[in-house]
């Protein structure tokens, strides 16, 4: 049993890795650098210490910080959350050589799969459908060019270390492939350090569709379902949502044997994802393992019925996982929406200033998982994600609904957000049908999204219509958030667990 854990990061996911850990009995360490010093999830902690600095690589990328006060601490374990340290090799080993458990999985499957052409062969192998292109030297030009007209046009260039959309090109044509393969190397050179590319056949309106997995020291190794990741900005999700909508149940299964295939062939243990690219015929490609837990975890945690950070101790304490296969099932409908403090209506640019006013919507099926605070300050050195907004409902329908919502209940003042882009993006007429792919923002930027409110109370008013319930949704706005309970499924209050 541990007795105390550091959580090496900082915002939402310091604060629910918290309140996972005082549940258990166990004591959360925070760090902070001089910026964080009254974050929520400094103030929530048992024991807070500072990184100092005020940018990542003044605090939380600082591995030498984190161990001393580790040690210093006296900390069983580590929980890297997400981002910043979460995917390093380097990191894991310094809290191994140090007598301290790293919260998932081992260096080498972090070093393994975060290098995607090692990650890609690996898959290959194991028998997991890959996207048919080329992991060889970029200086074979004539090869390249003959690989990329057996497969066919267009074809996509990607960086071997990294993400993100760095270092990656699409080449319509043959006389733009050498132009993309050099500014590809370049540009991942220069982001990751790492110049090494591939090239891979393009998928066109493809739907970016993960499997949620976990691995023990014991050798079980168990899927928990799929999100749907579709919706994104600048290759960054946005929205995602379980069970991922017109995935038909001999989909799921294949898919969700697959990414099993993948966990046992690379020994995974603990929480990670094994990312699949779907094109419209619904044939799937092994895409990536992000080997830590991911940002939209919730989902799954309300479908499922489970706490994954809790399951992420329990293995990392050296017990079998507390699940199997068998008990793990789909149970309604989960969505989650990224709440930014950004700009869509300006590239998306990241908004800065103080919460002048932050109330979160609270009702039956609505968690919010956030990082701030009235009066918190948004600044240029970290993300500008506020916080996540979750909804569970039985069904689809009833979910969007819900997510609706929440969203118009969810007033932030001091920085611009994204919440009323997220509206207009459930109420779309493609979105509710299911018609989503990862090109879905390009079809329908922020402009054509928009809505009139009048539209808006309209669609709100025929999706309570839909649910069935005695009380329209348009009535339960405008008297306030007691009539929820009414029209919507009554499992929880405002920031539980479900179950």
């Amino acid at each position: 049993m541990f007795r105390k854990v550091l959580i090496a990061n900082r915002g939402e996911i310091a604060v629910r890795v918290t309140r996972t850990l005082q549940e258990m009995g166990i004591a959360a360490v925070a760090v902070y650098s001089d910026m964080d010093a009254e974050s929520p999830h400094v103030l929530g902690a048992d024991e807070a210490y500072s990184l100092g600095g005020n940018t990542p690589a003044e605090s939380y990328l600082r591995v030498d910080k984190l161990m001393a006060i580790a040690k210093s601490a006296g900390v069983d374990a580590v929980h890297p959350g997400y981002g910043f340290l979460s995917e390093n090799a380097a990191f894991a080993t310094a809290c191994q050589e140090n007598g301290i458990t790293f919260i998932g999985p081992t260096p080498d499957v972090i070093s393994a799969m975060g290098d995607k052409i090692i990650a890609k062969k690996t898959m290959e192998e194991a028998g997991v459908p890959v996207v048919p292109g080329w992991t060889g030297d970029v200086s074979q030009i004539e090869e390249i060019r003959q690989v990329a007209d057996e497969i066919g046009y267009p074809v996509l260039v990607k960086a071997a270390a990294g993400g993100g959309g760095k270092g990656m090109r699409l080449v319509q044509e043959p006389a733009q492939l050498v132009s993309a393969l050099e500014g590809a190397a370049r540009e991942a050179e220069k982001a990751f350090g790492d110049g090494r590319i591939f090239l891979e056949k393009y998928i066109t309106r493809p739907r970016h569709i993960e499997f949620q997995i976990f691995g023990d020291t014991h050798g079980n190794v168990v899927h928990l379902f799929e999100r749907e990741c579709s919706i994104q900005r600048r290759h960054q999700k946005i929205i995602e949502e379980s069970p991922a909508p017109g995935l038909s149940p001999e989909v799921r299964e294949a898919m969700g044997k697959a990414a099993v295939a993948a966990a046992k062939a690379i020994g995974y243990t603990n929480a990670g994802t094994v990312e699949f690219i779907v094109d419209d015929q619904n044939r799937f490609y092994f895409l990536e393992v992000n080997t830590r837990l991911q940002v939209e975890h919730p989902i799954t945690e309300l479908v499922i019925r489970q706490d994954l950070v809790r399951a992420q101790l329990t293995v990392a304490m050296g017990h079998p996982l507390p699940f199997t296969q068998r008990d793990i099932v789909q149970d309604g409908h989960a969505i989650e929406c990224r709440i930014y403090a950004e700009d869509p209506d300006n590239q998306f640019l990241p908004s800065t200033g103080t919460l002048q006013l932050y109330r979160e919507p609270h009702g039956p099926g609505i968690r919010v998982d956030s990082g701030v605070r009235q009066g918190s300050a948004v600044t240029i050195h970290y993300d500008p994600m506020l916080s996540k907004l979750i909804v569970w409902a039985k069904d689809r329908t009833a979910a969007l609904a819900k997510m609706v919502w929440a969203l118009k209940h969810y007033p932030i003042l001091g920085v611009t957000t994204n919440t009323a882009f997220l509206r207009d993006i459930l109420l779309h007429e493609a979105f509710v049908q299911g018609d989503i792919d990862t090109h879905f923002l390009e079809r329908y930027p922020a402009a054509s999204l928009r809505q009139p409110a009048q539209q808006q109370d309209l669609a709100l008013a025929m999706a309570a219509v839909a649910l069935e319930r005695p009380i329209g949704m348009g009535q339960a706005l405008s008297q306030g958030s007691d009539n929820l309970a009414v029209i919507q499924d009554p499992w929880v209050t405002a920031g539980a667990w479900r179950g």
